[in-house]
């Protein structure tokens, strides 16, 4: 349905008297830039990870992504137009050769040159676009699973089956990492040489820290080691969502040169002009899945990404989701939470504990005796309830999150 709801966009723009320019099937944040540097709106056609029968729209300003209060004028418009024959659409290349040099032009030298990058194609945006960029930047670019029919990829909830296919991957071509993206290309999911996808926050941590960032604004769900570990001159802390971190950037760029904004699901948004390489790279403030990429990879040039990972606390995240989970049923369980903490602990199966502290942020945060956090909100954009974990391993996040969505299940009589 994209290629139809481009052209019925285009056609309602002209019926306006509006020119339009159409980029193709490219990332969003390749449109994301070519809108900025013009200074004209944009609108993204994106399936990205949400259900095979659902589509979006999204939307930019000249100087960016719209704000909440944006997106509350747009759902409120009262317009109507004709029903034109919709139109053939030309493409426009230029989007996509831009965001390639975007990332190009920092290097003079191919630094990827002795490294092996495999690429999970599957149906993402971007797929070409990334093997064109890798190349350039020195690397043996082996292309993995490319397929033909959408491929849901949440960065947050990878599947088993993704899991165990990076592993085998891993070994099989002898690889130094693995890049994938969501399927329009503003999410990155990068597994280190032995086949381990990085959680998206312990990504964005690596690659603010390599762009020597001076202050971040992440989501209440990220790790908690990111602000209690001293990496940043400050950390502020969001509701879920890139237009939270977003707003976020105006009261940090007041006190700080180098802003950058992170979440849990590896998007990553420059906040500020920077410098890499005494070359300039002009902000992007929307997620974007190339840049933690790059910036990993060139912080482990002469290493590999498992000893960048090695060197962070050993504080550890997962998250996961039960589907088809209305609003409304997400909000009556984290209201049960805010009204009546045993029984809500009782609830999700953690009721040999007790809460610690409580955060309302965004859904409902708590941390246990045990100090193990547990969250749980509503997905904001699809009937999804998310959980996330934090633990001192990854075995116990895991078990967390799934020991709370088996309860919940069964609760539910979805057993």
């Amino acid at each position: 349905s994209s290629y139809a709801m481009a052209q019925a966009c285009a056609a309602a723009l002209q019926e306006k008297g509006i020119k339009t320019v159409y980029y193709g099937v490219i990332p969003t944040p390749a449109l994301a830039h070519q809108s900025i540097s013009n200074k004209v709106p944009a609108i993204m056609v994106t399936g990205s990870h949400i259900p095979f029968d659902r589509n979006g729209l999204k939307f930019y300003r000249p100087d960016g992504e719209i704000t909440k209060d944006d997106e509350n004028a747009i759902i409120h418009v009262d317009a109507s137009f004709m029903q034109p024959k919709l139109e053939q659409l030309t493409i426009s290349t230029i989007a996509a050769r831009n965001y390639i040099l975007r990332y190009t032009s920092l290097f003079p030298m191919p630094f990827l040159k002795n490294k092996r990058i495999g690429i999970y194609e599957h149906s993402s945006a971007g797929r070409d676009l990334y093997k064109t960029l890798f190349k350039m930047l020195g690397a043996t670019v082996v292309s993995l699973a490319r397929s033909d029919e959408f491929v849901p990829i949440d960065t947050e909830a990878v599947s088993e089956d993704d899991r165990n296919k990076a592993i085998t991957w891993a070994k099989k071509y002898q690889l130094d990492a693995i890049f994938s993206t969501d399927g329009d290309g503003d999410r990155p999911l990068i597994a280190d040489e032995y086949g381990n996808w990085l959680r998206g926050d312990i990504l964005g941590l690596l690659c603010s820290l390599e762009l020597a960032a001076d202050a971040v604004a992440i989501p209440v769900s990220c790790n908690s080691t990111i602000s209690s570990g001293n990496f940043f001159k400050h950390v502020e802390r969001t509701k879920i969502g890139s237009p939270y971190v977003i707003a976020a950037f105006a009261k940090l760029s007041a006190n700080y040169n180098c802003i950058a904004g992170f979440e849990a699901n590896g998007g990553f948004l420059l906040g500020s002009d920077v410098y890499i390489n005494q070359r300039l790279l002009k902000a992007l403030p929307t997620r974007d899945a190339l840049l933690p990429a790059i910036m990993l990879l060139f912080g482990s040039k002469d290493k590999s990404i498992s000893e960048l990972v090695k060197k962070l606390p050993a504080r550890y995240t997962y998250s996961n989701r039960l589907q088809d989970i209305s609003v409304k049923t997400s909000m009556s369980l984290i209201n049960l939470g805010l009204t009546d903490q045993e029984d809500f602990l009782q609830y999700i199966g953690f009721n040999k504990h007790h809460i610690l502290h409580s955060d309302v942020t965004d859904g409902f945060r708590i941390t246990i005796d045990n100090n193990n956090i547990i969250h749980l909100r509503p997905s904001g954009n699809a009937p999804e309830l998310r959980c996330y974990a934090e633990a001192d391993s990854q075995e116990e996040a895991c078990n967390i999150v799934e020991t709370v969505l088996s309860n919940i299940k069964s609760k539910l009589g979805r057993a």
